[in-house]
């Protein structure tokens, strides 16, 4: 038998035969897969990659143990006879197939992520919108797709993928006065159909969208007239969005009860209205201005807020030690949209400061990795996830301290939620993975290998490091 090899002289039409017959030619995605692997192999060898940013392992690894401890404190309310460490071993698995995911990215180079930024953003919308029609119900709305027994929600998927792909677009769009008109508009026009999918699955998920994409867009070094336009583009597409969905007739205070009893129930059962999600929204704005006295008295529409302030309460300066929680037995999901409660009350002032620290020590560290980057993706791409992760958080803080009103979103990596935690390890993942991957010296040669290895859309320099300037 013969093996013979025919490659041209450019190397593009690479060809093989054996015993004289041509094999078979690679399909398109075999291709694209190809190139992808050829262009993160390049970069590879121009830039030796480094150990990963051990300040971010170190705040993720204090993050798993805080959300260890403090499930299990929360989760009195599901623990059962049978077997009290249940809850704790369900989120145990996920907690630790979230750090299987940040293993698999940190060794991933960000040039494979910013090829995935497409196939991710349009895989995450059709999940989406799939779940608005075949989806299952959680906290009143139809958000989740359950597959082989596990819930996916991809309204937490989506937020990632549009960092990713946010980034991609500033980083090829990027000019020496800021961001093109080109650019502004491909990321406008991102955050305007994510958020109208993200409407029906919570009102709090299109803010957070276009609270990062935002912050992306200022980090990108976008000109002020530019973004002012977005603001008034953003303005008006939420204007028309709540003519559409609020202009409607008010529904009975029998119907607004019955949208509202998931959160007496913990999450048991629901029964829709015609008020549907519209007549939630009001109802909690409506609560929410009108404040919550410890002498009202306790119903389904002020359950959690009153039982969360009990917590914080019992909570004090210095808590009742991790474990001696007594509302977590009856503040529904505790364990979940409540958990940063239960936290006061075992830590006290003290500890949930601790924690909010901690999310801002992660900010901070990913701006620091992102000013000494050479390129403009993985300056974006690191500061798109930490912006995301600690934005959530303090949403999450917001919503139970009772700054901002009643809304269902997790506290990053300590809540209970199979894709959140996924989700927000992926994000975790990727900030590795720029640590590692990108040149963040200011050797000039370094810069210049990275640059050449680099498909053109990469090639844009990161404008707040003046070494590649």
């Amino acid at each position: 038998m013969t093996d013979n090899r025919n490659l041209s002289t450019a190397g593009l039409d690479i060809r093989e035969t054996i015993d004289g017959k041509p094999s078979d030619p690679a399909t398109p995605a075999e291709s694209a897969v190809a190139q992808v692997a050829a262009a993160a192999a390049r970069a590879k060898k121009a830039t030796k990659p480094s150990r990963p940013d051990h300040y971010i392992w170190g705040i993720y690894i204090m993050f798993l143990l805080i959300s260890v401890v403090e499930l299990f404190s929360a989760s009195s309310s599901e623990v059962s006879s049978a077997n009290v460490y249940s809850p704790l071993i369900r989120h145990g698995i996920f907690l630790v197939i979230g750090v299987a995911i940040v293993l698999g990215l940190q060794k991933t180079h960000y040039v494979v992520l910013r090829r995935m930024a497409w196939i991710v953003a349009i895989l995450s919308l059709g999940l989406l919108v799939l779940s608005s029609v075949i989806g299952v119900e959680i906290n009143g709305a139809q958000r989740a797709i359950r597959i082989a027994g596990m819930t996916i929600q991809p309204a937490e998927m989506i937020k990632l993928a549009a960092v990713l792909l946010l980034a991609a677009i500033l980083s090829k769009n990027q000019s020496p006065g800021g961001v093109t008109n080109n650019g502004v508009i491909q990321c406008a026009i991102v955050v305007v159909v994510f958020g109208a999918l993200l409407w029906s699955n919570g009102l709090t998920n299109m803010i957070l969208l276009m609270g990062v994409s935002i912050s992306m867009f200022l980090i990108g070094g976008i000109q002020w007239k530019k973004f002012g336009v977005v603001m008034l583009v953003y303005g008006c597409c939420a204007g028309a969005l709540m003519m559409v969905k609020y202009m409607k007739p008010d529904t009975s205070h029998f119907d607004e009860v019955k949208n509202e009893q998931l959160y007496s129930q913990g999450g048991s059962a629901i029964e829709k209205t015609g008020g549907g999600r519209a007549s939630t929204h009001k109802g909690r704005l409506s609560r929410w201005l009108e404040g919550t006295s410890p002498d009202d008295p306790i119903d389904d529409m002020n359950r959690q807020v009153i039982f969360s302030n009990f917590a914080q309460a019992h909570g004090g300066v210095l808590g009742q030690g991790p474990g001696n929680s007594r509302e977590s037995a009856r503040l529904p999901l505790a364990f979940s949209d409540y958990i940063f409660s239960i936290i006061i009350e075992d830590t006290g002032f003290v500890g949930g400061c601790c924690l909010l620290l901690l999310y801002l020590l992660l900010v901070a560290r990913a701006g620091r990795v992102a000013y000494k980057c050479s390129r403009a993706f993985p300056a974006f791409l690191i500061m798109g996830c930490a912006v995301l992760i600690v934005f959530q958080a303090l949403v999450h803080m917001a919503i139970v301290t009772g700054i901002f009103p009643v809304s269902g979103q997790p506290l990053p990596f300590i809540s209970k939620g199979g894709t959140s935690i996924l989700v927000m390890s992926a994000a975790i993942g990727m900030m590795l993975s720029v640590s590692r991957y990108a040149v963040t010296s200011g050797n000039k040669n370094e810069i210049k290998a990275e640059m050449k290895a680099l498909p053109e859309d990469l090639q844009a320099a990161n404008i707040t490091n003046y070494t590649t300037l």
